[in-house]
């Protein structure tokens, strides 16, 4: 088996063309001087009018808390962790839905319950609220926020489970109580810090998961045997400075010596931010919500 990873080392540093119509009307006697001055006039105040507003219509962004609720989740313990829960629009308890946890990267990290889903976490967690995946299969997309001094998979205060990903089961199993989730649709996905955290995921709960998404990650050498028996979709830039690509082929060879057949997409010329590729069209997401857990 290939050593990928040593569990206790460091990881590597994370962090319009406005188109206006004028209908203008010249009359006949016009001379022809004054018409021309008044479409270069026109012209020119279209132009102008195009200079102020395209760079605000190319920099505004939706907003990325539109459709997910903002909860907390306080635990018997005392633990709390920030959540955003995006519920199907037309929810009924008469049906079964699938539900996307989704693991955010380091730079979600925080206590603002925003930073998990917006910034580079935004096309992971709206990718699946889009009407095009709501309309033909309504999906549940849990989003948890680690605090700034934890991470994902590594374990916290001596306890052998991370406190961060104990935590996210918990509201998970919260979430299935109050809401009615298919069990066998239960999915994860992840993007750096995160997609380590999904690689921990699986081998901490295994066979909960019918299948997962990890970018520009990989996991512990302890992981690979449980990992390898889930569908899972990885993504990593070829160029990516923090995740060496070597590393990411090595993890990918370990899954398929351990009889794992995981979908691997390498992105030529792409850095880190692998996620921008990866969720640029539905694929992904649609293979995902395609898959069940195994019986």
């Amino acid at each position: 088996m290939i050593r990928v990873f040593r569990r206790g080392s460091s990881l590597p540093g994370t962090r319009a063309i406005t188109s206006v119509e004028a209908d203008t009307m010249v009359e006949e006697a016009t001379p022809v001087f004054c018409r021309m001055n008044a479409y270069r006039f026109l012209f020119l105040s279209l132009l102008f009018l195009w200079a102020c507003v395209s760079p605000r219509a190319k920099t505004q962004q939706p907003n990325p808390a539109d459709g997910f609720l903002a909860r907390s989740y306080h635990s018997p313990g005392g633990e709390t962790m920030q959540y955003r829960l995006f519920v199907p629009p037309g929810y009924s308890a008469a049906k079964k839905y699938p539900i996307v946890l989704w693991l955010h990267g380091a730079n979600g990290r925080g206590s603002d319950n925003l930073l998990q889903i917006s910034g580079g976490n935004f096309p992971g967690t709206h990718v699946w609220t889009v009407w095009e995946i709501q309309n033909k299969d309504p999906v549940f997309v849990l989003a948890p926020q680690v605090e700034n001094t934890k991470t994902w998979s590594r374990p916290h205060v001596n306890t052998g489970v991370p406190v961060s990903l104990r935590l996210t089961l918990e509201i998970l199993d919260a979430i299935e109580k109050e809401y009615s989730i298919d069990r066998d649709r239960e999915y994860i996905a992840g993007q750096s810090m995160g997609g380590e955290g999904v690689w921990a995921a699986l081998a901490l709960a295994h066979g909960r998961f019918a299948a997962a998404i990890a970018l520009c990650s990989y996991g512990f050498d302890d992981e690979v045997e449980p990992d390898a028996r889930v569908p899972v979709w990885i993504f990593q830039g070829d160029a990516d400075p923090v995740v060496p690509v070597e590393q990411a082929r090595k993890w990918v060879t370990a899954l398929r010596e351990a009889g794992g057949s995981p979908k691997y997409t390498e992105v030529p010329g792409v850095g880190h931010n692998v996620w921008d590729s990866a969720f640029a069209n539905p694929d992904a997401a649609t293979w995902l919500l395609s898959q069940r857990r195994a019986k």
